[in-house]
């Protein structure tokens, strides 16, 4: 909002534009968070700016003639500049433009025609000859001075061939520090409308520049990155208009990266200890001389990188152990405090380089519930110079520099590059080549968490979001269902980018039918009101309300004091599978959102709709506490104990919402209504475990997986509220996958019982609850294949390699066959009690002999020993005064 009342303000009374003639400006290119248009051309090009930095404002004008041409645009410009409190209200006026002073005669403006001094409130120089004081310039802004500077540098660049014009134009030397470079491009001619709102195009998302020349002086003799072994790096995001990859794994994601910042630069790698390896120490030695830029000044090291200091000394600089000084050249310290980050921006955007190095995956997983994109210190630090460290981990390995030619990188991906192609391409028809198809799948995924930085206080980012806002718009989304899926990189990339730009685009709803375009108008009700029960033990505890929101439906809810601000959330949507990986999509990746209630008064919406949860938290316990939503619509909900079978099938069932849940004592399924709108009798239904199951069109894995909820594919669905069918054929699928919620680490071992143990609950529910013999519930359970397992085990020498699921699973049989269901009951409750349990499978398979064996007062060592388990003497020892089992079924099979 400040950004664009400063736009009112600087473009007030105009409406055209006149740019035509022989004065060709420059394209302005704007990377700080500060940096505006204030106009642009039809190809995107920026030919006006305004900024700020510290407490000053700054306005570029991409010619100097504009300083005359547009005297109503100027007046507003010195005005806007002028400090609201200053001593002065002298405009300083550069001695060259003695023309714009005599413009400025009829005005209220006090002005003085001189070089620059102490005593300005404002002063506007030609963009050419403010080298001589660029420090002063800058520090007169960053105290709160106004600066108005103007030229091009499209001739300069032509007349100094071979010269960085971002860093070597003079206007550049002071303008960047705000944001806002000269470019070397000259910009296109016309008559422009001026806009009502801060003007945007898709087209100024990129500047084109290939860095070709800072990638020759980085990687010159390095021909590959060796980034093996344990030093777990994370992703790295390029995202500015003037940051680049560097070190790429052969996925193209980045782990060395690199930006102009201001007058400076900036490297990052995302592990501070790949600055301190010999194998990568000519990349560093090329590093630091880059950030150096020839001043051959003092390399300040933070003292804990002592490796890095050893390899960056051999450059032959002068490289000293010390905190962050005015006076380094270069800066090497790691990314894991923001303390001073404010301090390390102003010192890079004043000329300083920065080294800097860390990971972002451990605070990630520590922060589980937090935005490591906005949050995360290192992105404090470095998400302004448009770089940002993700959660998101690589593999180790050697990796390949990338190559450069004469013509550029044409492999290197650059995010702004492509999202720009990409946008012509889907609103132009733009063609894209193979290379750009094969990174449209990076694209989306930086995508998606670009748009999570939500940094609307900076131009640059709000230029994104109203690039792909108006992509959307422009191409559509592919509508997705199970009947419509979606497979092409380009109907994936609209899909995941629709889904999160409507979470932080200016107007949603009216993005809404582009994103969405059959949305049923279902009755609703108001005020509802949901009593809240919950006794939670180690893990947080979904609770069913029964309600349901459309898609984009928005209301409100109203939180009691009892739960306020205590870590509970509100959910909507039962789907919590991410499915960005999928190859083919039959519905949205993500399809439920979260949100705190940490307010008494809270507004909850989710672009895909979804029923209501409230989620209580781990060691939670209340007892019927009050929760109103305002407007919601009711859902099938059937909770056993409370809800009649007669209110069911009269009412209930018929609710309006596309999802049904069903609850019980030890189960809550959740599935589409359609399958339940002729179900008679839900209070058949139950299972003998507390879990939730819900059944969509596409999950992230698998028929079925586990989890909280279990997820199975909707076809599966009918078995699930089909009590007779369950109880004359079986249900192991559904069974198997709550098996994998027991589970228990104590007593499994990894991997050969992962798809072992689960089958426990498998077989006991079938014939203790269900009662369906073993054999008739899953045929690897017939007598036949249980012993000819065994047998062909044994015979095959007894190696644990082998000893696997199906296999592994009959010793536990054997077990049962033998000691019954009870035992197994006992050894798990025993478990409850035992502490320090060895952390390598060995020790933990001495721990449940001895753990069984005491249960049923037997000597088991010697059947666990035919079955090949790892039995140590002590184990034996600690057994030996039991009776032995001698007759155990693998007995048989011994010489």
């Amino acid at each position: 909002m400040e950004r664009q009342s400063d736009y009112y303000a600087l473009m007030c009374g105009l409406q055209e534009l006149d740019f035509q003639g022989k004065a060709v400006p420059s394209d302005l290119v704007l990377t700080g968070e500060h940096a505006f248009p204030l106009s642009m051309n039809p190809r995107g090009q920026v030919l006006m700016a305004a900024s700020r930095y510290g407490q000053g404002r700054l306005v570029v004008l991409g010619h100097e003639e504009y300083l005359t041409r547009f005297p109503g645009l100027v007046e507003n410009i010195l005005a806007w500049l002028m400090p609201v409190c200053a001593d002065s209200i002298t405009v300083g006026i550069q001695k060259s433009l003695h023309s714009l002073a005599s413009n400025l005669c009829y005005s209220s403006m006090k002005t003085k025609v001189d070089d620059f001094q102490s005593g300005f409130a404002v002063f506007v120089s030609d963009a050419y000859s403010v080298d001589a004081n660029a420090k002063d310039l800058v520090a007169f802004l960053k105290a709160g001075g106004g600066l108005l500077i103007a030229g091009q540098a499209w001739s300069w660049a032509k007349a100094n061939p071979g010269q960085n014009t971002l860093l070597s134009f003079p206007g550049n030397k002071v303008c960047s520090v705000a944001g806002i470079y000269f470019s070397e491009h000259p910009g296109e001619l016309g008559k422009f409308p001026v806009p009502m709102q801060i003007p945007s195009s898709w087209l100024a998302v990129s500047i084109g520049k290939d860095f070709k020349d800072d990638l020759k002086a980085l990687l010159k003799g390095v021909s590959e990155f060796d980034i093996q072994g344990g030093a777990i790096a994370s992703e790295v995001m390029a995202h500015g208009p003037l940051a680049f990859p560097i070190g790429l794994t052969s996925g193209g994601r980045a782990f060395i990266a690199g930006a102009y910042h201001g007058q400076g630069r900036v490297i990052v790698t995302t592990h501070e200890g790949y600055m301190g390896r010999d194998a990568l120490s000519t990349f560093w030695i090329n590093a630091i001389r880059w950030l150096d830029e020839g001043r051959n000044g003092v390399i300040g090291v933070s003292p804990n990188l002592k490796d890095a200091h050893r390899i960056l000394s051999q450059s032959g600089l002068n490289c000293q152990f010390t905190g962050l000084r005015d006076d380094l050249s270069v800066f090497v310290c790691t990314s894991y405090s923001d303390a001073q980050s404010q301090e390390i921006q102003e010192f890079v955007a004043e000329g300083g380089g920065l080294l800097i190095g860390g990971h972002a995956w451990y605070w990630a997983q520590c922060n589980p519930n937090r935005n490591v994109m906005t949050e995360c210190p290192a992105n404090h630090i470095l998400s302004k110079m448009g770089l940002c460290i993700m959660g998101s981990t690589l593999e180790s390995g050697l990796y390949p520099a990338q190559q450069v030619t004469a013509e550029g990188t044409p492999q290197a991906y650059h995010f702004r590059d492509l999202l720009q192609r990409f946008a012509g391409h889907v609103t132009k028809g733009q063609e894209l080549t193979d290379q750009d198809h094969e990174c449209l799948k990076k694209l989306r995924h930086d995508c998606e968490n670009y748009l999570r930085m939500q940094a609307h206080d900076s131009a640059s980012y709000t230029s994104v979001v109203n690039l792909l806002t108006d992509m959307v718009k422009e191409a559509g989304v592919p509508q997705v269902c199970n009947s419509c899926p979606i497979e092409s990189a380009k109907d994936k990339l609209l899909l995941h980018v629709g889904s999160e730009v409507y979470k932080v685009c200016q107007n949603p709803d009216a993005l809404l039918p582009f994103i969405i375009t059959d949305i049923p108008n279902l009755p609703s009700v108001s005020n509802a009101r949901i009593r809240v029960s919950a006794n939670t033990g180690d893990g947080e505890e979904w609770i069913s309300t029964g309600l349901y929101l459309s898609p984009g439906m928005r209301t409100f809810v109203a939180v009691p004091a009892e739960i306020m601000d205590k870590g509970w959330q509100l959910q909507i949507g039962c789907q919590t599978d991410h499915l960005g990986h999928a190859d083919v999509l039959r519905r949205a990746p993500v399809v439920h959102e979260r949100f705190a209630l940490d307010k008494d008064m809270l507004q909850v919406w989710n672009l895909w709709g979804g029923l209501i949860y409230l989620i209580a938290p781990p060691k939670c316990k209340l007892d019927g506490v009050e929760v109103i939503v305002q407007t919601a619509i009711k859902a099938p909900y059937y909770k056993s104990g409370e809800t009649s079978v007669a209110n069911w099938m009269n009412e209930i069932r018929n609710a309006p919402a596309p999802w049904a849940e069903l609850e019980f004592e030890n189960i809550i399924i959740t599935l589409q209504s359609e399958v339940i709108r002729q179900l008679d009798r839900p209070d058949e239904v139950a299972f003998p475990r507390k879990e939730r199951f819900v059944a969509d069109v596409q999950i992230s894995h698998g028929f079925m997986h586990a989890g909280y909820p279990i997820m199975i594919l909707s076809c599966s669905a009918p078995e699930l509220v089909n009590p007779e069918s369950a109880r004359k054929f079986g249900i192991w699928g559904a069974i198997h996958e709550l098996g994998h919620n027991q589970q228990r680490w104590a007593w499994e071992f990894p991997p050969n019982t992962t798809e072992c143990t689960c089958n426990l609950w498998s077989v006991y529910v079938h014939e203790e609850v269900l009662g369906v013999n073993r054999a008739s519930a899953h045929e690897n359970m017939s007598p036949e294949r249980r012993w000819g397992r065994a047998q062909s085990y044994a015979m095959g020498g007894r190696q644990l390699d082998q000893w696997s699921m199906w296999t592994a699973l009959e010793t536990y049989m054997q077990l049962q066959d033998r000691f019954g269901w009870d035992a197994f009951k006992k050894v798990f409750t025993a478990y409850h009690t035992i502490n320090n349990v060895p952390g390598d499978n060995n020790g933990k398979m001495n721990l449940y002999a001895e753990t069984f064996s005491k249960v049923v007062n037997m000597n088991l060592a010697p059947f666990f020993k035919a079955w090949g388990w790892p039995i140590q003497p002590s184990t034996e020892d600690a057994l030996s005064s039991l009776p032995v089992w001698s007759d155990h079924p693998m007995a048989q099979y011994d010489c």
